[in-house]
Formats: structure tokens, C-alpha cells, sequence
């Protein structure tokens, strides 16, 4: 089966270059344990290779016989514009690496449609002066997760694709949007991925949410890699445990591998080290 690389060299050598095909992963982590900054560098390094086949040699190399790269990269955000995004990512990225990844990535910014729903002044979200069409829209609380599943539907095949992300959708539970919504979200984008082939990557903070709830969503997904913190004396640790993955957990523990150590540096998310079984 063809592979899609996440952009993490280490990982991918080990799991055959990347995803399968058709593959929606749950990146699922504690607030700054790693898992924003994997969502960040698997955009940008799949976005670099065709803008700057030299830096993506020189920062990943050669993908692996059975990886393909994806023909386009998209990242969607519902509350964050590109420019904001693009200066989250420098703050952790080098400007080289960051200005050549961000040249191949499609931005979807739905910001404006997600705020519809809810009290937040319009000029806080929106540069333009709202239409009679953008009132209505206010007043008829416009569907989001349809808005999204059209959007997917058009940009998803053969592609990968990053959303930003599962978090913003639960706290726009209410009204409009129940927790059996984002579950049948979750599970659609699954059979649909089928069809699509490409990668989609959805991030979630799983710390808004209980176990449960953060099972179910893991249920629906193809795979689930978990970014926590681990504490050790004065110290604390990223790590990260591939929890669920059809097609790729067993690679990984053919290699006898319980968990990554990872780390943060000029090209983003990286492994520094693995733990094995002894």
C-alpha cells in the first residue's frame, strides 16, 4: 500500500514512509506536549518538497520506496487566519524552513464562519464591513459542519490535508453543534478518506475532554498518536505513543517500540530517541 510521509523523517523510516493512504490520524495531546508542533512541521515539510526540492533533501531526504508525496497540502483553521498561523510557526521554526514549507501550503481560513455562531463582535474576526447576506447569515446561524464537510469534499483527494481542529468544535458545542455531530463528523471524514486517498491529519487537545469522549473520537479515526508530558525529577519530557494506527502500530512493534521521545528544533517536531520493550 502506498504511503504518505508525515514530514518526520525518524517516524516515517520506521513505519514504511508514512501513512496508508486514506488514512484520517487523530493527533491527540496535552497544551504543548508536541502535538501542534507535528500538525505544524508535517504541513510545512510536505509543503517545502515541491517549492524547495534542495532544503526538503537537506532537512527529510529521499522519501522511502513505497511513500508518495501528497499533490497539494492544505491546512484549515477555524479560528486562526494564515498570518497569525504563519507567526505561531515561526516561533518555533526556522525562517528558511518556514518561508519555503508555507510557499506550498493552501490556507482555508474559516474563522469567519465559525465566530458566526457566536457573541464575538464581527470587526473582532472580519476585516470587511458585514453585507445584508453576512447579517442574515449571523441571524441564521449558518452550518458550520456542513460548510466544512463541502470544504473537505473539494480539497481532501490525493492531498494533505491539516485541520485546526477538533478542539474549536467542541467549544462550540450548544445549540448548533451537539457531541454526536463532531463523532459522525469524525467517522464521515473516515469512510470518505477511502475514496479520497491522501492524508487527513485532525488535532485535538484532549485535555477538553473526558476519556470517553476522547475514546470515541479515537474509535472513528484510523489512528490515534497520543503527545503527552512526562515528568522526571525537576524535569519534564515530550513524548509520544502511536496508541491505535490500522496498518502501522504493527511495524512499530516489530520494532519492540513503546514510546518516542521527541523534541523541537529549527525544522520543527522531531524524534530524539526511542524506549523499547527490554
Amino acid at each position: 500500500m502506498d504511503r504518505i510521509p508525515f514530514g518526520v523523517k525518524q517516524l516515517d523510516s520506521i513505519i514504511n514512509g508514512g501513512a496508508p493512504t486514506g488514512s484520517v490520524v487523530l493527533l491527540s495531546g496535552q497544551a504543548g506536549a508536541g502535538s501542534r508542533e507535528f500538525m505544524h512541521t508535517s504541513t510545512i515539510i510536505n509543503g517545502m518538497a515541491e517549492e524547495d526540492p534542495e532544503l526538503f533533501d537537506l532537512y527529510y531526504g529521499d522519501p522511502a520506496e513505497k511513500a508518495t508525496l501528497p499533490e497539494s497540502v492544505h491546512y484549515l483553521s477555524l479560528t486562526a487566519s494564515e498570518g497569525q498561523l504563519a507567526n505561531e510557526m515561526h516561533l518555533a521554526m526556522d525562517d528558511e524552513v518556514l518561508d519555503a514549507g508555507l510557499a506550498g501550503v493552501e490556507f482555508h481560513d474559516m474563522s469567519e464562519r465559525y465566530f458566526h455562531m457566536s457573541p464575538v463582535p464581527r470587526e473582532w474576526y472580519a476585516a470587511e464591513t458585514p453585507t445584508i447576506k453576512d447579517l442574515r447569515a449571523r441571524h441564521e446561524r449558518e452550518d458550520l459542519l456542513g460548510a466544512l464537510g463541502t470544504k473537505l469534499s473539494q480539497i481532501a483527494p490525493n492531498n494533505l490535508v491539516v485541520m485546526d481542529s477538533l478542539s474549536d468544535l467542541v467549544a462550540a458545542m450548544g445549540e448548533d453543534i451537539d457531541w454526536a455531530d463532531i463523532t459522525f463528523l469524525v467517522s464521515g471524514i473516515q469512510k470518505a478518506a477511502h475514496q479520497w486517498g491522501g492524508l487527513i491529519l485532525l488535532h485535538l487537545n484532549h485535555e477538553t475532554l473526558s476519556k470517553e469522549r476522547t475514546g470515541q473520537l479515537s474509535e472513528a479515526a484510523h489512528g490515534t498518536m497520543e503527545f503527552s508530558w512526562e515528568s522526571g525529577g525537576s524535569t519534564r519530557a515530550r513524548t509520544l505513543v502511536v496508541k491505535q494506527f490500522r496498518g502501522v502500530l504493527s511495524q512499530i512493534e516489530d520494532e519492540n517500540i513503546v514510546q518516542f521521545e521527541t523534541e523541537l528544533g529549527d525544522a520543527g517536531f522531531d524524534i530524539s530517541d526511542v524506549r523499547k520493550i527490554r
